[in-house]
């Protein structure tokens, strides 16, 4: 088994035993207090969505975005909910058919091998797409796959740079559950993520969110995006 399939093997079994109360504990993520909600209700904003619109929610978990993405897009609109666990899209079904949306398609999909359809006019992802190892092809499918002006966004978390020892501490602590925290540390996702969205897009928004332990970036598909 290979380092990525560890990974993948570790997030199913980490997910999974999580998905039943994730909407609660979540909450606590990644400690108490942290302003959650309002990070996702910017994310959101920053894909300047229409009524009407297409919008793929990568890692999308339970759908806690559904509720935020719904009231911009109205039923008239679609959404793409992927995620790599079965346990958790079992949760996202059940808040779909609870609030009575006919417009959610759910896939049980790596992010890295979704094949996104094309012109879509928006990609978001919340505290997950550092998790991926293959982030920047994410970004990079994403964009070729969006409609000309098409959004792409992701709210993540990070290690902040030149900060004190503390802060640094607790970026660390925030990742272990979910993955090894030296390969993420070592990895720098967010840099891969921030390099893959200025090449594949235009007009890049770049903005560090609570002391630096997480950041929210946004960017549009311009004329010549490519893969």
């Amino acid at each position: 088994m290979t380092q990525l399939d560890r990974n993948r093997e570790h997030l199913l079994e980490t997910y999974r035993k999580k998905a039943k109360h994730y909407d609660v504990t979540s909450r606590l993520y990644p400690v108490p207090g942290y302003p959650q909600q309002s990070q996702r209700l910017r994310s959101v904003q920053a894909l300047r969505l229409r009524r009407g619109a297409t919008v793929v929610d990568v890692a999308c978990g339970t759908g806690l975005n559904f509720s935020l993405i719904e009231k911009e897009i109205g039923p008239e609109g679609r959404i793409f909910g992927v995620d790599l666990t079965d346990a958790m899209l079992a949760q996202a079904e059940t808040r779909v058919e609870t609030n009575g949306w006919h417009n959610v398609t759910l896939v049980q999909a790596d992010a890295a091998d979704f094949d996104f359809p094309t012109g879509i006019d928006a990609i978001l992802s919340t505290y997950a797409l550092s998790q991926v190892p293959e982030c920047a092809d994410v970004i990079s499918h994403g964009a070729a796959a969006l409609s000309q002006g098409g959004r792409w966004a992701v709210l993540d978390l990070k290690i902040p740079a030149q900060a004190p020892e503390w802060v640094t501490h607790f970026g660390s602590t925030i990742a272990r559950p979910f993955a090894s925290i030296d390969e993420w540390v070592s990895r720098r996702p967010w840099e891969a993520i921030r390099a893959a969205m200025q090449e594949h897009l235009i007009d890049l928004s770049w903005a560090e969110l609570c002391l630096g332990t997480a950041f929210l970036a946004s960017g549009s598909r311009g004329p010549k995006a490519t893969l």
